[in-house]
């Protein structure tokens, strides 16, 4: 599931840049078939950079020690969806025969058959990249790779490189690990592992109520496992709007999911049947929990292993980040060298598609293309657990801790004819400054993340709810509870009382 780390600090305008004072290196002098472009790492923000790169005329350099795609690609979001997706075919079954009188059972799931279809996906996608790349004339050395100066990289496989324009760092993220929690794959596994452990367990302790957490607490209780979701912060998915943690928490305790917020981790033993953990409660007591499966996603941090940072006059931050200098160019403090994905600090948000437009305006900075910034407060954020959750700008907290005069206008999904058709609950929440413009849309329930895209493109404009509200939504349709959310806030609500 989706990379979830620390999205505590969005702005709501562009960063401040020191573009104006940065001196930026010049071209390296000229060496024998020396690349414009060197990137190390092939995920989503390493692999964007070099086709834009490639196709505004620079040759380019693409060093990826395992499969390019990255972590989204083979252990993340493609996988993770793809098993999500089967999922809710399973849910399907489960309402047409609850709620619509349809009587379909699940006789079992073809583990083997399921994961088969998973791969392949993952496989044509993989192969889609590759041409991608092959297609666009980027250089792809299969190796690791280090610094070795500001513009010069050193292969593992021994090969030496100089960068004419410059070097993008792109070498992603890996699981968050907790001491004392080995993981060995089968009974204790992280969430680049969960997807490929042997079958389905009968029973999963998932730590961690973030995005990625709470997505697979949804994926096992949908194939039938007993869940409990344990998450040290008082609320799930923590760095959302308050209210969508509250209809989320509901709607995944509705499904049977255990949701323990504001507990901890005591301790865990492996048993012969898989694990017992000992949590201590937000109440302050003592719960052991049995599972066959215990499933860790506390987050990830940005892999610099081996970079030799040092080399090139580099270092990471308190947290493992390599921080830029100039956001605007997403530069370091080493002209010439930029970072793009995971080992970029908050305000950048460690999903695959900030990474991807942030490999475009590195790309275009190295081509002397003119880019506009990443507005990370226009970037959506989607949990894809049943209900989903979908989100774009300020929630209500950060836009009243930023002393906006803020007005607020909530829709039930089923308010709407649509939403009574999917008999799922969940809502949408528009946070608006009074007489302005819209700070952030926040949507929970069915098929939310499908809807987010309006939402992203008016708090990236920055409309005001009377622009929204001249537009007419399709009806019957989910997304008609968002425009009549904008309508109420301009004064004409019709449905909404």
């Amino acid at each position: 599931m989706d990379t979830d780390t620390d999205t505590s600090t969005r702005p709501d305008a562009d960063l401040d840049s020191s573009a104006d004072t940065a001196t930026h290196a010049p071209d390296a002098p000229d060496a024998p078939d020396a690349p414009d472009v060197i990137v190390i790492g092939g995920g989503t923000g390493g692999y964007s950079t070099a086709l834009r790169a490639a196709a505004l005329g620079l040759t380019v350099v693409l060093a990826e020690r395992d499969k390019v795609g990255g972590t989204c690609l083979h252990r993340g979001c493609i996988p993770s969806k793809a098993m999500l997706h089967a999922a809710e075919l399973v849910d399907g079954m489960a309402e047409a025969r609850e709620r619509w009188g349809i009587k379909a059972h699940l006789d079992s799931v073809d583990w083997p058959a399921l994961t088969a279809t998973r791969d392949e996906i993952v496989s044509r996608n993989h192969k889609g990249v590759e041409g991608h790349l092959a297609h666009a004339g980027v250089q792809v050395v299969r190796s690791g790779a280090r610094l070795t100066g500001p513009r010069t990289v050193r292969t593992d496989d021994g090969r030496e490189f100089t960068a004419r324009r410059g070097i993008v760092l792109a070498t992603g993220s890996r699981p968050r690990l907790l001491p004392g929690l080995e993981p060995d794959g089968r009974r204790i596994v992280t969430s680049d592992d969960a997807l490929f452990a042997p079958g389905l367990p009968g029973s999963v302790l998932v730590l961690g109520g973030g995005a990625i957490g709470v997505e697979y607490a949804s994926f096992h209780r949908s194939m039938g496992a007993e869940v409990v979701l344990v998450e040290a912060a008082d609320r799930l998915v923590p760095l959302e709007d308050a209210d969508v943690s509250r209809h989320l928490a509901r709607g995944l305790k509705k499904r049977g999911i255990d949701v323990q917020t504001g507990a901890r981790l005591e301790g865990c033993r492996v048993t012969a049947g898989g694990v017992v953990a000992t949590v201590r409660t937000a109440r302050g007591e003592l719960r052991e929990i049995a599972a066959e499966r215990l499933l860790v996603a506390v987050g990830r941090v940005p892999v610099t292993d081996g970079l030799d940072l040092a080399a090139a006059g580099l270092a990471t931050d308190g947290r493992g980040f390599v921080p830029p200098a100039d956001w605007s160019r997403l530069e370091t403090a080493v002209p010439g060298i930029h970072v793009v994905g995971d080992l970029l600090p908050p305000p950048s948000l460690g999903l695959a598609h900030a990474s991807f437009a942030e490999g475009l305006l590195v790309a275009e900075t190295l081509a002397g293309v003119p880019s506009a910034p990443v507005d990370y407060a226009a970037v959506p954020r989607v949990t894809y657990s049943a209900p989903q959750t979908a989100s774009v700008g300020l929630t209500e907290a950060e836009a009243r801790g930023r002393s906006y005069e803020v007005v607020v206008n909530s829709m039930p999904l089923t308010a709407v004819a649509k939403g009574m058709v999917h008999g799922q609950g969940g809502s949408v929440k528009v946070v608006a400054e009074r007489g302005g413009r819209v700070l952030g849309v926040h949507l929970v329930g069915p098929h939310v993340s499908e809807m987010i895209a309006e939402s992203q493109l008016i708090v990236g404009w920055d409309a005001e709810p009377a622009d929204v509200a001249r537009h007419i939504h399709a009806h019957p349709t989910l997304s008609e509870a968002v425009g009549e959310a904008f309508l109420s806030l301009a004064g004409r609500g019709l449905h909404q009382q």
